[in-house]
């Protein structure tokens, strides 16, 4: 560990810039895909991330052309171990801490995310894209099928049909097509996407963390809910954000026409 600020990973540039974290996937040689190694270095960066108090937001990248295209196909497909038990236990909970950690977290998708890496950055809360960017499902190609929830996250994003054709016919998705499917949230120039992630993380960090937490709670449980179970679970939410020292202060300073200092808690 290098200083508070930064720690030394193999496969993994972590760097906290004031109150965001930026976890870049550090093997451009391949690409960023990942070996055992990036899971586990990535699974660890983010369990950092997530429980720093003064992390209010996390920028996800990968080095050099790419964001991530997938698992390492040069390792070959595993033979001492069933790839049902890789997924279950060493990128399923990295894809649910990203989900789950109590702030938002925001892809910068520099280059191809492909493979298991489309479903890392669509497991995002925001993505930002770059102009020479695309998405891609390659898995039909060679005879697999999307996984890292990609399914699940593909059909809620862009409906059946349209997913499921992307999917069979390993359509790239170009940057103009993510905004217009909703799929990404901003397309920037060539090289910019971390830029303009940071940013965008800067400028979240000054808002109220209990909102952006529990606003991403509940519209994460909205997409496995019906209506009235989503309307009782901001409910309880709210009952917590009510009560706490940052929403005395947020009303506090709109009454008194000032910025708000949020805390947290």
């Amino acid at each position: 560990m290098s200083d508070e600020s930064t720690v030394d990973y193999s496969t993994i540039k972590y760097e906290e810039k004031g109150p965001v974290a930026l976890v870049v996937m550090n093997r451009p040689e391949a690409m960023n895909s990942f070996n055992g190694e990036l899971r586990r270095e990535l699974l660890q960066a983010l369990i950092r991330a997530a429980g720093r108090e003064s992390i209010r937001a996390v920028v996800l990248s990968g080095a050099g052309k790419a964001f991530n295209v997938g698992a390492d196909l040069k390792e070959g497909l595993p033979t001492d171990v069933r790839i049902e038990d890789v997924i279950n236990s060493e990128y399923r909970p990295i894809l649910e801490l990203i989900a789950g950690m109590e702030k938002p977290v925001i892809a910068a998708v520099n280059g191809p995310a492909a493979g298991i890496g489309l479903s890392f950055a669509l497991a995002c809360d925001l993505l930002v894209m770059a102009e020479d960017a695309y998405l891609l499902s390659p898995f039909s190609t060679i005879s697999l099928l999307p996984d890292g929830g990609a399914t699940w996250l593909m059909v809620r994003q862009l409906g059946y049909r349209r997913a499921y054709q992307l999917c069979v016919e390993a359509e790239r998705i170009d940057p103009a097509r993510c905004l217009e499917f909703g799929l990404a949230n901003k397309v920037v120039p060539a090289g910019k996407a971390i830029d303009e992630s940071l940013a965008w993380a800067h400028s979240l960090a000054e808002r109220a963390p209990l909102a952006l937490a529990r606003t991403k709670l509940a519209m994460r449980a909205s997409m496995s809910s019906g209506y009235s179970e989503a309307i009782a679970y901001e409910a309880r939410l709210q009952t917590r954000c009510v009560t706490s020292e940052d929403a005395r202060e947020g009303i506090s300073a709109f009454l008194e026409k000032r910025k708000p200092e949020f805390k947290g808690r």
